[in-house]
C-alpha cells in the first residue's frame, strides 16, 4: 500500500483491493467507513484524478486515490482532568493504559468522562484531527470493558503512519483472557469472517464461509494457564475486528468469563463472580507493538493484567 500525507488536510495513496469504493478507501486511508462516505458526499474524494459520488461505485486495485479533509473544527468536547496510565509518550504519539469502564470517545450515553476527555486535558488540545470532531487522535479502538493498551496519534502524520499499519495488519496486538472451560487443542487458529449476526443486529457473529458479507478474520490463541473450570489463554491478532477475541473463542466453545453478550457465565463460576463484582468480559490488551511512525524506532509496549483479572485467577486456581 502506498499511502502519503501531502498537507495536513490531504491522503493521498493507491487502493490496495478491488470492490466497493468505500470499504477499499477505509482499508486504505484508516478512516472509519462511515466518515468516507461523508466525504464522498461532500465531494472530497476522487479516483485516479475524477470526482466520485457514490460510495458503492467499484474500484480496482493499484488506483491512485485523493481526499481532501476539512478543516478540523473547534470542539465542543471538555478537557477533563482524570488521571492516567501513561505507558509512552513522546511529541508525535501516547499509548495509555485504559481500565475497564472507561468509554474511547463520546457517544449517545457517554458526552463526558471519556478517554478523549482525559486525553484533551492532558494533551492540552494537540491531537490528530483526522478523525473528526469526536475522535480526536483515536486511531483504533478497545470495547468500554475491556482494559488495556491503546495508541493515540497527538499529529496528523502519525495518525496516518498508524493508520496505515492498522490497515496492513502490521501492529503486533497480544491480549490476555480468561475463558470457560479449557481448551483443546490448547494451541490453534481460529479464522472466519465477523460481521453483523443475522439473528441479532447489536451483535457481532462468526458468519458462515461462503458469506460475502463482514470481514475476514484470525485469531492465535495459546492456553497459559489450566484454572477450575475456565483457562487463562492469550491471543494474538492477525486482524482487528469488532469484537474479535470475544466473538472467535464464543465462537469454538469458550466465550469469556463475564461476557453479557456472547457467552452465558458457568453455574460453577457464576457465584465466584458475583462474590468478585466482576461485571465485565475477562479482557485485557496486553501487548501493543508498531514501527514508530515518525523515528521508525520499533515500539513494543507491554501492560500487566488489572487488579480484578488476577482477583478472579487467584479465586479460580485448581
Amino acid at each position: 500500500m502506498s499511502l502519503a500525507v501531502a498537507d495536513h488536510n490531504v491522503i493521498e495513496g493507491t487502493l490496495t483491493g478491488s470492490g466497493r469504493l468505500d470499504k477499499g478507501l477505509a482499508e486504505a486511508s484508516g478512516l472509519s467507513r462511515e466518515r468516507i462516505k461523508a466525504l464522498i458526499g461532500e465531494g472530497a474524494v476522487s479516483l485516479a484524478g475524477e470526482p466520485v459520488s457514490s460510495p458503492s461505485a467499484k474500484a480496482s486495485e493499484g488506483e491512485a486515490f485523493r481526499i481532501i479533509l476539512p478543516p478540523t473544527k473547534p470542539l465542543d468536547l471538555q478537557p477533563q482532568d482524570i488521571p492516567l496510565d501513561i505507558a509512552f509518550e513522546d511529541e508525535h504519539l501516547v499509548i495509555v493504559n485504559k481500565p475497564a469502564g472507561m468509554v474511547v470517545h463520546p457517544a449517545a450515553g457517554n458526552q463526558d468522562g471519556t478517554l478523549v476527555n482525559a486525553l484533551l486535558h492532558h494533551c492540552k488540545g494537540e491531537l490528530s484531527g483526522i478523525n473528526g470532531i469526536e475522535r480526536p487522535g483515536i486511531v483504533h479502538r478497545i470495547d468500554k470493558d475491556t482494559s488495556g493498551l491503546l495508541v493515540i496519534a497527538k499529529t496528523d502524520l502519525a495518525h496516518e503512519g498508524l493508520a496505515a499499519q492498522f490497515a496492513d495488519h502490521s501492529i503486533h496486538r497480544r491480549y490476555l483472557a480468561i475463558c470457560a472451560g479449557h481448551p483443546n487443542p490448547a494451541e490453534g487458529r481460529i479464522a472466519g469472517r465477523i460481521g453483523r449476526s443475522d439473528r441479532d443486529r447489536k451483535k457481532m457473529a462468526v458468519l458462515r464461509p461462503d458469506s460475502t458479507r463482514g470481514k475476514h478474520a484470525i485469531t492465535h490463541y495459546a492456553l497459559k494457564k489450566r484454572l477450575n473450570h475456565c483457562s487463562l489463554i492469550e491471543c494474538r491478532l492477525e486482524t482487528g475486528r469488532t469484537h474479535q477475541v470475544r466473538v472467535h473463542c464464543a465462537s469454538i466453545g469458550h466465550p469469556l468469563l463475564g461476557d453479557q453478550t456472547y457467552g452465558r457465565t458457568p453455574k460453577a463460576l457464576s457465584e465466584v463472580l458475583k462474590s468478585l463484582n466482576f461485571k465485565r468480559q475477562a479482557l485485557h490488551a496486553a501487548e501493543l507493538g508498531f514501527t514508530h511512525p515518525a523515528t521508525g524506532e520499533k515500539l513494543r509496549i507491554s501492560a500487566d493484567l488489572p487488579g480484578d483479572m488476577r482477583e478472579l485467577i487467584d479465586e479460580t486456581v485448581r
